[in-house]
């Protein structure tokens, strides 16, 4: 069982298209056409990447991390990795990866691991989905495939059953649907391209589960132990919540937002709120992207305006939330 307790800010229509995207960067100068019809987010810096400004990220996710501790509440990071770093070989021609963008992933690893915060190697388990018609991208999608979004999923609970032995009661996990596809454009293609230029792009073929029915009886019968923060690669829609509580056997819960909210706030959105002030869960699983790390609360242009706000006010409401 998923509790059914979300927090976004999207509505139903918004929620198969949901992007990681500054709004500041929603125009067709947006999209990177590559071969094959790959298509690839321009807002993502391909050339450089702002080592201290990871590393003052970092920072922020360990000031977290030690709160949360103070409380007995386990945090996990999941870095999703960037596409581009995924099929660097799909970029146009002319176009590569710079040396500091293909070494970042393992860095924040590194920077993560020197933190003392545990986290999934996201980038091995996607390598590990490239398998005959699996992809771990959608090819003219932001989003990482539903086969990726489990897999991340699988890889997360078997790090928690190894470090947080849970509470609760078994048997009260997701179960999980049949799955299905279906044929549309990528959002990419959808949101940034003419309609001549998305016909020659092409639909994508989206591989989910179709939703499972409830197991009776269990419908919000039991709390939470693990809750999920993060942006639209989590939703729903990708199966990420339903996966992970149905390796862990035990009831999930999540908070996402599109993108443009930014991770910062997403997170303050869900320790300020009722709901963790009600149950506080075992373990936290932070869900960030790769390309949007290395920039903090305060990342004018990356971050809705209503998200924006100075490192050390983001400092003082954590530490409000969690004293």
């Amino acid at each position: 069982m998923m509790s059914h307790t979300l927090i976004s800010r999207c509505g139903a229509a918004a929620l198969l298209l949901a992007l990681a995207a500054p709004q500041s960067a929603r125009a067709d100068a947006s999209v990177i056409v590559g071969k094959d019809g790959w298509l690839f987010p321009a807002w993502e810096n391909l050339s450089k990447s702002d080592q201290p400004a990871l590393r003052q990220s970092v920072e922020l996710i360990r000031g977290v991390h030690e709160r949360l501790g103070g409380q007995r509440i386990g945090l996990l990071v999941l870095v999703a990795p960037m596409k581009a770093g995924m099929y660097p070989e799909r970029l146009p021609p002319g176009m590569a990866l710079g040396a500091d963008v293909r070494a970042r992933y393992p860095h924040i690893q590194a920077l993560l691991s020197q933190a003392g915060i545990a986290s999934v190697d996201d980038l091995a388990v996607l390598k590990g989905v490239e398998q005959g018609s699996q992809t771990a991208f959608y090819r003219a999608d932001y989003h990482w495939t539903a086969w990726s979004s489990e897999a991340s999923a699988a890889a997360a609970g078997e790090l928690i059953a190894r470090q947080w032995p849970l509470q609760g009661k078994p048997g009260t996990a997701s179960e999980l649907g049949e799955w299905t596809s279906e044929r549309r454009f990528g959002d990419l293609a959808a949101n940034f391209m003419s309609a001549e230029q998305r016909k020659a792009i092409g639909r994508d073929v989206f591989v989910v589960r179709a939703p499972a029915a409830t197991r009776a009886g269990l419908l919000d019968a039991a709390p939470a132990q693990v809750h999920v923060v993060g942006n639209s690669f989590v939703q729903p829609y990708f199966g990420f919540p339903q996966k992970l509580s149905n390796v862990i056997d035990r009831p999930v819960s999540v908070t996402w937002n599109v993108g443009n909210v930014g991770p910062w706030q997403t997170m303050l959105e869900y320790l300020e709120s009722p709901q963790f002030a009600e149950h506080k869960p075992q373990v936290i699983v932070w869900q960030l992207n790769e390309g949007q790390l290395q920039f903090g609360p305060n990342a004018l242009g990356r971050w809705d305006a209503k998200s924006l706000m100075p490192p050390e006010v983001w400092r003082a409401r954590v530490a409000k939330a969690l004293p």
